[in-house]
């Protein structure tokens, strides 16, 4: 009988015995003819045609002579049946030597069994690779989550969900890189290691270059290489890649993200607002069949035209504050402070905006939603552009579904003179280095642009409808595992 066995001494033993038997085992290839849902979904077309399958047994019913089992593929699972009778014997028992777990290929005819599910009658099997360890069990899975992240290929192989989470982010990928291609948009990369990280307000992460004897950093953005491509006449750009911020945990953060950035010449921000609602609504209908996504607990309908509410308006709504009427910082921080919002120490007017735009305002904005306008001082609005007759406001705004954010986008500035003036005011409030090279490239001229930045894990979040940016990413950092058992 095929049990599932705790005992890797005695799956070594099977192993041995298996061998002994002097039948093919563990061959370097097998080619499979077709995947476990086509043959169900074709079943009309190939009822009484021999296929062969390959995929990891995941449970066997042993009846005397006759057995099923079920092997899973990366399409699904399929039934497979075995008789006595139809191997012969010393494959009947090479069978009997096959444990939970093994990963074998198999080869029969089509058929229907009584119960109506699509079967292989299998003629011939194989074992292609022994699983010396068990499955986890099957009605609990891997119930520790740090054991899910850490041991990804078991959650991967119990765990139908998990599944279908990276299947919902690998069709991402692929449905966003057809619409900016379709658009004129040519996908570029840019440095992972950068001699000045910028492009974000971030801590990065800092390593050593031995060749050059010099500090480097890993990227916190894309932003200030492609947009010296802008600058170098490639007016549609665009990268999906990894960015690193040297910053803790949350349900919504991780240190190593991806990001999409692509940026448009001749394009501001309304431009650029008009592109994510259709790029974001056309993911959701290409993947989920529907642009109305569930996402913690609420129904969210990415269809457009979405919502546009100014940072002004969205402060008194939620707030209760006017920030045209509040204008100093004491004013300010005394209204936060009357709603229990935590400050930092002597924090500045754009920080104490920031506060209450985090802690009041997102929370509430379910339905997608861009907040525009945002105050000049308001962190992270370094590069981006004045609104016309509005030196105090950003041309930017930031992208709100469910209750979080999702990206952040700018007409971007182009004016070397105020471009540089920022930096040198940030570099002497924080200590952080101008970067005079974007400043040279922006000296050459970079015509009016549009850009985004969206989180890709957030935004598999609300495609696959989970709450947590770990389940979105297949190998999450985490402690080390002595430091975690401890």
């Amino acid at each position: 009988m095929v049990e599932l066995d705790d005992s890797r001494s005695l799956r070594e033993e099977k192993l041995r015995q298996l061998a002994a038997l002097g039948l093919p085992y563990l061959p370097n290839r097998f080619p499979a003819t077709r995947p476990s849902t086509e043959v169900v979904r074709d079943f009309g077309a190939l009822e009484g045609s021999r296929v062969r399958v390959a995929g990891r047994v995941m449970r066997v019913r042993l009846m005397g002579k006759a057995a099923f089992a079920h092997i899973q593929d990366r399409a699904g699972q399929i039934q497979l049946y075995f008789k006595l009778d139809v191997l012969g014997s010393e494959k009947w028992e090479y069978f009997k030597l096959l444990d939970a777990g093994d990963i074998i290929g198999a080869e029969g005819t089509v058929f229907k069994t009584r119960t109506g599910e699509v079967s292989i009658g299998v003629e011939d099997v194989v074992l292609l690779a022994k699983s010396y360890l068990p499955l986890p069990d099957k009605f609990h899975g891997l119930a520790n989550v740090e054991t899910r992240y850490r041991q990804r290929y078991l959650d991967l192989i119990s765990n139908e969900e998990a599944r279908r989470i990276f299947e919902v982010r690998s069709s991402t990928l692929r449905t966003i890189r057809d619409y900016l291609n379709n658009r004129g948009f040519i996908e570029v990369e840019t440095p992972v290691l950068q001699s000045l990280y910028g492009g974000a307000a971030a801590n990065p992460f800092t390593t050593h270059y031995a060749s050059l004897d010099a500090d480097v950093y890993l990227r916190i953005a894309t932003e200030l290489y492609l947009k010296r491509l802008i600058v170098g006449g490639m007016e549609r750009v665009y990268e999906i890649g990894k960015d690193f911020r040297n910053e803790g945990f949350s349900w919504k953060h991780s240190p190593e993200f991806t990001m999409l950035e692509l940026y448009q010449a001749y394009a501001d921000y309304e431009d650029i607002m008009a592109l994510t609602e259709d790029l974001v609504s056309t993911v959701a209908q290409d993947i989920c069949g529907t642009p109305t996504l569930g996402f913690n607990g609420h129904e969210i309908d990415v269809s457009p035209p979405w919502q546009k509410l100014t940072v002004r308006d969205a402060v008194q709504q939620y707030a209760g504050i006017d920030l045209k009427t509040c204008r100093t910082v004491e004013e300010l921080t005394a209204k936060a402070l009357e709603r229990d919002l935590e400050l930092a120490p002597s924090a500045p007017r754009g920080e104490v905006i920031e506060e209450i735009v985090s802690e009041m305002v997102e929370p509430n904005l379910i339905q997608p939603t861009f907040l525009i306008d945002y105050p000049i001082d308001f962190p992270g609005s370094l590069l981006a552009k004045r609104k016309a007759g509005q030196p105090d406001i950003a041309e930017r705004f930031e992208i709100y579904v469910g209750g979080f954010e999702l990206g952040n986008a700018f007409t971007e500035l182009n004016e070397p003179g105020d471009q540089l003036e920022r930096m040198e005011a940030l570099a002497r409030e924080s200590g952080a280095e101008v970067d005079l090279e974007f400043v040279r490239a922006l000296e050459q001229g970079m015509p009016p642009t549009g850009g985004v930045g969206i989180g890709i894990d957030r935004l598999v979040m609300v495609l696959a409808g989970v709450h947590s940016i770990r389940e979105t990413i297949l190998f999450p950092l985490l402690r080390r595992r002595e430091e975690a058992n401890a």
